[in-house]
């Protein structure tokens, strides 16, 4: 077995990979890059009842990794290009040869598949840092629990300008539900529930406007979306109204939070098979 682990700015992942299947995923809470990897390492172990001596060696990347030395628990470490395995898990996981994929994390990144070339086209400092950073400021929110909690029960109309308040009706293929200005009416009734969700809105709808100029650049129609903010239930469905307007091709796929380390495992096995028919 292969496991690959991403050491994230907030969070670090790890994954399983024998014989092409993906093996019980999992996160910790990330402070120290060495202590957090061994923590996953030894967590992932206990979860799985997986004896130390089956890890054949462990593939990490993240801005972590470079914290990692050449073993962990006695088990040889590879070091794996972070941009390189969100492309390569974005192609596994949704089995597309060419697409754009991006890593929400604490930051956002954005990277090109074409066939076998994977390079980083790009990114954005507004991610899960910025979702959380703003929740902690305006509400004194410090779990993504909490803010989803709240979101649910928000109105956006109380908050965001729409193009609607702006010009009374529809426009030319803008509907009149279409945010024209994040923040931009910011009732006095404004409750906390409801810009839990316009900062939730905010960082997906930036995210997936960037997805879909870098899918536009690169004549490309799909787009695959990875990263731990893709398990908030609100921005699937921010995504979906996104895609509608701009006709646009998403995907969220299975595991999709844990993309970076998966595509970290599987391009090590790539490697190792390489290596074997060579």
């Amino acid at each position: 077995m292969i496991i690959g682990i991403d050491i994230g700015g907030t969070t670090t992942d790890i994954t399983g990979f024998k014989s092409g299947k993906i093996i019980h995923p999992l996160s910790v809470k990330a402070d120290d890059p060495v202590t957090s990897a061994a923590g996953a390492l030894g967590k992932f172990l206990e979860v799985n009842n997986i004896p130390l001596d089956k890890i054949r060696l462990i593939a990490t990347t993240g801005v972590g990794s470079g914290a990692i030395l050449e073993n962990l628990f006695g088990i040889p470490v590879i070091k794996i290009d972070e941009f390189s395995a969100i492309g390569t898990a974005g192609k596994f996981l949704t089995g597309l040869k060419k697409t754009v994929v991006i890593s929400m994390g604490t930051g956002t990144a954005i990277v090109i598949v074409h066939n076998k070339s994977i390079r980083h086209w790009g990114g954005s400092g507004v991610g899960g840092g910025t979702l959380m950073g703003l929740a902690k400021k305006m509400l004194n929110i410090s779990t993504i629990e909490t803010l989803i909690e709240k979101a649910s029960l928000g109105n956006l109309d109380n908050v965001d300008l729409s193009v609607g308040d702006i010009a009374g009706r529809n426009l030319v293929n803008l509907p009149a539900t279409a945010t024209a200005s994040n923040f931009g009416k910011m009732s006095d009734k404004a409750s906390d529930n409801d810009i839990a969700m316009a900062i939730i809105n905010m960082v997906t709808q930036t995210i997936a406007l960037l997805g879909i100029s870098a899918a536009r650049a690169n004549n490309l129609s799909d787009i695959v979306l990875t990263g731990k903010l893709t398990g908030i239930p609100q921005v699937k469905k921010i995504v979906e109204m996104v895609a509608d307007l701009y006709k646009a091709r998403f995907y969220i796929p299975d595991n999709a939070g844990y993309a970076t380390a998966i595509g970290a495992a599987i391009m090590l096995g790539e490697k190792i098979s390489s290596q074997k028919k060579s």
